[in-house]
């Protein structure tokens, strides 16, 4: 073996191709081929999208799981350890898993006297293909990267695609406007194939792709629906195609309104495997009230004198999440100041994200993100500059760490 831990892998890879993003399908196909797995013996569910993506993800695990079936999942980036990138059945991939697969994919890629370049993420994407191969999965659910058309996701046929929802961001790969961006979205629908939109108003560029390649469409608010029982009052909802009603679903294991629109999109992925993969309501039940995912208003008690304190984890990292985030917020006041601990990319649209939120944010604690771990990180210095721009009336702490 090339190496013996996990880390020497990945820190390797990231040498070994510098671009950190260059898309392409060409050289993760190549790979594939060699490892003989371009047709997966699994089904295989793509999810594009802004935002939702991981939330859908561990949705779609999680019932699958409930109705007993085994499920990998993809997802990008992790939070703290790279093996959340790909589990099974809802567990982490171990290091032993990871760097097996990574030994395969470099016996791969140097074949036939022809050494492939990879980025890191093509190496995660390969990985994650050959680990639920071993495995055995009946599903594989893939998060795309970055875009859609052109990411290394992509290589994949899917059975079923997804787009959540789709705004501003990476305008540098994707483009400046939505529909821009909607239509790179929109590169995992593939003709005759269910092509799955979670957005009530999405982007023309989008639903004109999917006509002009022949997908079966279904768009939420037109296809499929879903809302709030309106004569209950405990957070009950319902959700709907044609041919299919679910009454009386439970409140989602994960916080916040703006999820149900992400479980409608899941529900209907649901629905059109469910000639192949048949799921009981029981399980569509209880999946939904066990998901959890890191970092999604997250609710975490500090202890000792912050005890009382309620304390939220959120990855919001641009103008639409954080409107989503700053709503939230502003349904649940609580007694005192609302403090917001930020550090963020400097890639980021980080003066949108805090005009967005400086109306329910009472005091600001900003801090840089540790160059040794990501050269990407915003200084205290520039969002502190952000934060002066939107208002010189905020009140703002600064730190060289977000330990403070």
């Amino acid at each position: 073996m090339r190496f013996d831990s996990l880390d020497a892998w990945l820190t390797w890879q990231a040498q070994l191709n510098p671009a950190e993003i260059e898309l392409g399908l060409e050289r993760v196909r190549i790979v594939l081929q060699r490892l003989q797995l371009v047709s997966p013996d699994f089904a295989v569910i793509t999810i594009a999208g802004t935002n939702g993506k991981g939330s859908s993800a561990a949705m779609l695990q999680s019932i699958y799981c409930a109705a007993g079936y085994h499920v990998g999942a993809y997802t990008s980036p992790h939070l703290q350890r790279y093996n959340e990138r790909i589990t099974l059945n809802g567990e982490e991939a171990d290091d032993a898993l990871l760097c097996d697969a990574f030994e395969q994919i470099e016996a791969a890629r140097c074949a036939d006297n022809d050494e492939i370049s990879l980025t890191y993420f093509e190496f995660g994407t390969l990985a994650a293909i050959v680990i639920f191969h071993q495995a055995g999965v009946d599903i594989g659910v893939l998060e795309v990267g970055l875009g859609g058309r052109l990411d290394a996701v992509n290589v994949i046929e899917p059975d079923v695609a997804l787009v959540t929802m789709v705004d501003i961001d990476h305008q540098s790969w994707l483009g400046n406007d939505r529909e821009t961006i909607a239509r790179e979205k929109a590169g995992i629908y593939r003709a005759n194939l269910p092509a799955i939109c979670a957005e009530p108003k999405p982007a023309h560029s989008l639903v004109a792709h999917a006509a002009a390649i022949g997908a079966q469409y279904y768009g939420l608010n037109g296809q499929f629906s879903y809302g709030l029982d309106s004569e209950a009052n405990n957070g009950t909802w319902f959700w709907q195609c044609e041919g299919r009603r679910y009454d009386a679903l439970p409140p989602l294991g994960l916080s916040g309104a703006f999820q149900l629109q992400n479980a409608a999109g899941v529900l209907m992925t649901v629905t059109l495997l469910q000639s192949r993969f048949p799921v009981a309501f029981a399980a569509v039940e209880s999946g939904l009230k066990q998901v959890q995912v890191a970092g999604r208003l997250q609710r975490v008690l500090p202890g000792g004198a912050f005890a009382q304190v309620e304390c939220l984890l959120d990855v919001a990292h641009n103008p639409s999440s954080a409107q989503v985030l700053s709503e939230t917020l502003a349904e649940r006041p609580c007694d005192g100041e609302t403090h917001a601990v930020v550090a963020m990319l400097e890639d980021k649209d980080i003066g949108a994200v805090i005009a967005t939120m400086a109306s329910v944010i009472g005091r600001w604690h900003v801090a840089s993100l540790d160059a040794s771990v990501c050269d990407r990180g915003a200084s205290a210095e520039a969002i502190v500059a952000c934060l002066q721009a939107v208002s010189d009336s905020l009140t703002v702490s600064s730190f060289d760490d977000v330990a403070g």
